[in-house]
């Protein structure tokens, strides 16, 4: 190892320093960050068949995911990284153009729960007093809806 002026001792990459610019990335991380494919928000995997990689979108089922493949024109056992530029920005403006995804969809799940809630109809009314809304039973199981059981005091002896 070799030292600098002031007795510091300097690595291959330059001089030691606990600043944020002494940390280098390993050889092929920043390359592969780059291939990483983001439609509506969402970090794509990359090695993933791309039928499945779109998938991970909030929204997107495997039945909506075939069709935007059919849509776009796209072979269905394409990988995400073998897919060129423009066909990923296809893909993008396919998604943006026909389906709501994501935090829209999010959104607007959200404003149909609250707008059973002000209605005050029997299914707001579910929703509001976090219980089951399609007909569940409830004198046993519902636990994951009405969350963990409280206890009641028992008999005192």
């Amino acid at each position: 190892m070799r030292r600098d002026s002031h007795g510091l001792l300097l690595s291959p990459q330059g001089p030691a320093s606990t600043g944020r610019g002494a940390f280098r990335r390993p050889a092929g991380v920043a390359e592969m960050e780059r291939a990483v494919a983001r439609i509506a928000g969402v970090n794509i995997p990359t090695n993933k068949r791309v039928v499945i990689a779109l998938q991970y979108i909030h929204g997107i089922g495997p039945k909506k995911a075939e069709e935007i493949v059919e849509k776009v024109g796209i072979a269905a056992e394409r990988r995400v990284n073998q897919l060129t530029d423009a066909e990923v920005l296809q893909i993008r403006e396919t998604i943006d153009r026909d389906y709501i995804v994501e935090g829209d969809l999010r959104r607007e799940v959200a404003m149909n729960i609250k707008r059973l809630m002000d209605l005050g109809c029997y299914r707001g009314l579910r929703h509001r007093r976090g219980l089951p809304v399609r007909g569940q039973r409830t004198h046993t199981n519902a636990r994951t809806r009405k969350g963990p059981a409280k206890p009641i005091a028992g008999k005192k002896k």
